[in-house]
């Protein structure tokens, strides 16, 4: 047996699927998955890998309305089940890149569904919090990479169904341009709209993972060639909602999505707010209007004839949307056809010149119980902002953008057709690690030093000042610059006065990423040193310091309040 290693794990194959398979039996959600593979056939498969593919060794879910040869397609109804015979081309092409499938993950009945309960096999429980839901309809692909069980696992997205779920479960959720990834080996939700989808806790993951599938396979015929290579501006213009448009978030959240425009800021983007009532209004389009018709050409037929089993086998939410699509006209689909075009055009002149659209994902992260009492009541407000994007035949990517009250909150950039790599872009700025310096001397802006802070990356953020019990010292160095120290607590008749504020050093707080950061530290000169320097609103930063040492004989200017004070009078 071969112990190849990962490329991109670093570990034994064999080690990746026994720790796999180890934590599936910890975790206990035996909800996420409708079928698993024997570890020992998995075992198998994944040490026979060839460790120079581009996903040696990786680990896979699917979500179960994909085809996987060898294990049956159920899309969540047992009385739907099928062997399929070979794999669905994006899984095919995955293991052609060495990736090793695990088995087949729960959804939303029929993939109709943003929250992850509409399924006989269980309502799919949040990775963070197993009172709330994982969001849907991919829930259970979403929650084994959430939980560390694989490393990226396959949804699909209609309305959302890549992008919720990895807002709730901290992930990344490609939804590339429709047809990129052929949806051969796909039960349709809705043909015309119907992506396949990537989840991963890395962007860089996920992107892969979606280029190796991309491409016409000769079989779908709405699969489509990406012919778009176009670089990002030098700077981009980021489209955000008004502030109207925001309404009815839930708790903490609009804060959390103002932090993150002001970071596309700190990057130096420009953030245009927009009116994008016509998107909004398109997709109402999606379950309000004829659209919905497209699903009961999918699988009306087969909840129509069993409807007896509506209730057990088929989950009855899902049955009224499917069996709701039976009603509507070809005159009536026609015209919301027409609606459509005409908000797109809409929706296409309030983004122009922007180069992305920024939203929350999501609304809100429901508990279980709070769905259960209103299962379409609740779902609906879960795709507010992503039941336009297939409609109007855009790209979408969801990432992680921090916490509320302990709970993930993620964002999206959408996009024209064929901007994926764009949107990609802009993710991968936004997303990289940063570190925040205060700076109160030569590296100021205006000062000799600012431009090795700009050489590493970093970007202004805002003026800050120390608590009040740091000394600033005139350092014999060149060129000049100060050393800060922490003194202790302000004391009566040591010059320092609270109420002037004398004790508290004015400096500049820079954005830098972790590289950049790195790069800038290994080349500090003694005495100067890195550590926690305490601000005036109670916060902490890292900031720069000095070796005690190094003020021993040194002019102490505290009473200057900072370093351009000294300088102007010096």
């Amino acid at each position: 047996m071969s112990t190849s290693t990962s490329t991109r794990t670093g570990i034994t194959a064999a080690a990746r699927v026994h720790d796999a398979y180890d934590r599936i039996q910890a975790v206990d959600r035996p909800e996420v998955w409708i079928s698993l593979r024997d570890r020992s056939d998995v075992l198998a498969e994944a040490t026979a890998i060839d460790p120079s593919l581009p996903l040696a060794g990786l680990l896979v879910a699917v979500k179960d309305n994909i085809d996987v040869a060898g294990l049956p397609t159920t899309a969540a109804s047992r009385s739907f089940a099928y062997e399929p015979t070979a794999d669905a081309t994006a899984v095919a092409r995955l293991r052609a890149a060495g990736a090793v499938v695990v088995g087949k993950t729960n959804l939303d009945q029929f993939a109709t569904g943003l929250v992850g309960t509409r399924s006989p096999f269980g309502a799919v429980r949040n990775a963070w919090d197993p009172r709330r839901i994982s969001g849907g309809s991919s829930s259970g692909s979403a929650t084994a990479v959430a939980l560390g069980i694989v490393d990226l696992a396959l949804g699909t997205d209609t309305a959302g169904s890549g992008r919720v779920p990895a807002a709730l479960g901290n992930l990344v959720g490609v939804k590339p341009t429709k047809g990129l990834v052929p949806n051969t080996g796909v039960v349709p939700a809705c043909r015309s709209q119907d992506c396949v989808t990537v989840f991963a806790r890395s962007l860089d993951l996920a992107r892969t993972a979606t280029e190796l599938m991309t491409g016409p396979d000769g079989v779908d015929p709405l699969a489509r060639e990406d012919t778009a290579h176009a670089a990002l501006p030098t700077t981009p213009r980021i489209a955000v909602p008004l502030p109207s448009q925001l309404e009815g978030l839930a708790p903490g959240w609009a804060e959390a999505f103002a932090a993150a425009v002001d970071r596309f800021r700190v990057l130096g983007h420009q953030v245009v707010e927009v009116d994008i009532a016509p998107l909004l209004d398109a997709a109402a389009l999606l379950y309000d209007g004829a659209f919905v018709a497209e699903r009961y050409a999918a699988v009306g037929a087969h909840i129509d004839a069993h409807r007896d089993l509506i209730g057990d086998d088929l989950d009855p939410s899902v049955a009224t949307i499917v069996l709701g699509g039976a009603t509507p006209t070809a005159a009536e689909l026609f015209a919301d056809q027409e609606r459509l075009d005409r908000l797109g055009a809409a929706g296409r002149a309030v983004l122009a010149g922007t180069t992305a659209l920024l939203t929350p994902t999501t609304t809100w992260h429901p508990t279980l119980a709070e769905v259960a009492a209103d299962p379409i009541g609740a779902n609906s407000r879960m795709g507010r902002y992503t039941n336009f994007a297939n409609l109007l035949d855009m790209a979408s990517l969801a990432v992680p953008a921090g916490f509320v009250d302990g709970l993930p909150f993620g964002v999206m950039l959408t996009g024209p057709a064929f901007t994926d790599r764009r949107l990609a872009a802009l993710a991968r700025a936004f997303t990289a690690p940063t570190v925040d310096l205060l700076v109160v001397g030569a590296h100021l802006r205006g000062q000799p030093l600012n431009g090795q802070l700009v050489a590493a990356g970093g970007s202004f953020v805002m003026e800050a000042h120390t608590a009040s019990d740091y000394r600033l010292y005139a350092l014999d160095t060149v060129p000049p610059k100060p050393g800060l120290v922490r003194a202790g607590p302000v004391t009566p008749g040591d010059g320092r006065s609270p109420a002037s504020g004398s004790g508290s050093i004015v400096g500049e707080v820079w954005r830098l990423p972790a590289a950049g950061f790195a790069t800038f530290v290994a080349a500090l000169p003694a005495p100067m040193a890195i550590g926690t320097v305490a601000l005036d609103d109670g916060t902490d930063v890292t900031g720069f310091l000095v070796e005690p040492w190094a003020v021993d004989g040194a002019q102490d200017i505290t009473q200057h309040g900072g370093w351009r004070a000294y300088r102007k009078q010096a």
